[in-house]
C-alpha cells in the first residue's frame, strides 16, 4: 500500500515511516500542508496519516478539500489534540479514525489496515 504521511516532528515522522516500510508498505512524507496538499492531489494513497497542527497550517484544511473533491481515501488523523472537540471535528470532516500521540506503532498498523478493508 502507498502511504502518504504527513507529519513535522521529524523523530515521530522517522520512526512512523521506518514502521511502516518495514511492514512493506511505500511512504511518501510531507513536513507541511502545502507540500501535503500537492501529493494528495496527485498521488494515488490507500491511506493518509494526517498530522493536525502543521507549520504552514491545520491538517483539517487539507482533510476537508479531499472530501469536497469526493476523494473517499481513508485518512487516519494523529495528533497531540487530546480533547473530545477536537476529535469530533476531526471525524465530523472525514477522518476515519483518530489516534492521540504518543501511539503505539503496532496499534497504528492495525488502524491502517482496519481503514483500508473499509474502502
Amino acid at each position: 500500500m502507498n502511504v502518504l504521511l504527513v507529519e513535522d516532528n521529524i523523530l515521530l515522522g522517522d520512526a512512523v515511516r521506518d514502521h511502516i516500510a518495514a511492514d512493506g508498505h511505500s511512504v511518501d512524507w510531507c513536513l507541511n500542508l502545502a507540500e501535503a496538499t500537492e501529493a494528495a492531489g496527485t498521488g494515488s494513497y490507500g491511506v493518509i496519516l494526517l498530522d493536525l497542527r502543521l507549520p504552514d497550517g491545520n491538517g483539517l484544511t487539507l482533510l476537508k478539500a479531499l472530501r469536497r473533491q469526493a476523494n473517499a481515501v481513508p485518512v487516519i488523523i494523529l495528533t497531540a489534540h487530546d480533547q473530545t472537540s477536537d476529535q469530533i471535528e476531526g471525524l465530523q470532516s472525514g477522518a476515519d479514525d483518530f489516534l492521540v500521540k504518543p501511539f503505539g506503532l503496532s496499534e497504528l498498523s492495525e488502524r491502517m489496515k482496519a481503514a483500508n478493508r473499509k474502502h
